[in-house]
């Protein structure tokens, strides 16, 4: 017999209890913010993070493609524009590449993914793979790793600032864009877990969607620290 379902705030405290999970508690991001990251670990992290932001447009797509509640799609389709902009040099894979400038790579070569790490395609084909093929509700609660960025996200930028005054200043413009669009879009998102993972096996597929997601991230800095060490 199923579990009766959690309370909101059961269910609330149920996704937050995964913050341990997280990948700014990893040991190359704390290095990194430390300032004991080289330039090679910076550029490194900076090519291989671009594979993930490539994605994010589709994984988005595919979450309105697989949903049938037109409020929630239109809510969704911000995150379309977000990433893609209305043209090719706007937005937020044009702020990336101008992010990888910023440290001393060629736009043109990080686009082209020559630097890109088995271990992250491995790890970010499998995120999009789930968000395609899992209901979209799961799809959705994976995204609330955005519950735990902005933070991390406002450490970086005063991190970078910091430590690797080397980086271009233009460069943290990603950072600065995303990380109000960040506390905005995880308040979205956890209502939209909360309003429509209702009973006990939607809400611990939620919780497990959300774990999976985290250990997407940790699997990706895995192999940029690890890559670091040969």
């Amino acid at each position: 017999m199923e579990q009766p379902p959690l309370n909101r705030a059961e269910f609330t405290e149920a996704l937050y209890g995964l913050r341990d999970r997280y990948w700014d508690r990893h040991p190359f991001h704390l290095r990194l913010h430390a300032g004991g990251a080289s330039v090679e670990d910076i550029r490194r992290w900076v090519a291989n993070r671009w594979y993930y932001q490539n994605r994010l447009t589709r994984k988005n797509a595919a979450i309105i493609a697989n949903c049938p509640v037109a409020e929630v799609r239109r809510l969704w389709t911000q995150r379309l524009a977000f990433y893609d902009g209305d043209q090719d040099s706007n937005g937020g894979q044009a702020d990336w590449l101008a992010l990888a400038d910023a440290v001393g790579l060629d736009p043109a070569e990080v686009r082209d993914e020559t630097r890109v790490l088995r271990g992250t395609r491995f790890a970010v084909d499998a995120y999009l793979h789930f968000c395609l093929t899992r209901p979209w509700t799961e799809a959705v609660a994976a995204a609330l790793t955005e519950m735990f960025s902005p933070q991390h996200m406002t450490d970086r930028v005063q991190a970078w600032r910091r430590h690797y005054d080397w980086i271009k200043p233009d460069g943290l413009a990603y950072f600065e864009k995303r990380i109000p669009v960040a506390r905005r879009d995880s308040e979205v998102t956890l209502e939209l877990v909360l309003a429509h993972c209702l009973t006990r096996a939607e809400q611990d597929a939620a919780v497990a969607a959300l774990r999976f997601k985290c250990d997407v991230l940790g699997a990706m800095l895995d192999a940029i620290d690890y890559a670091g060490r040969q």
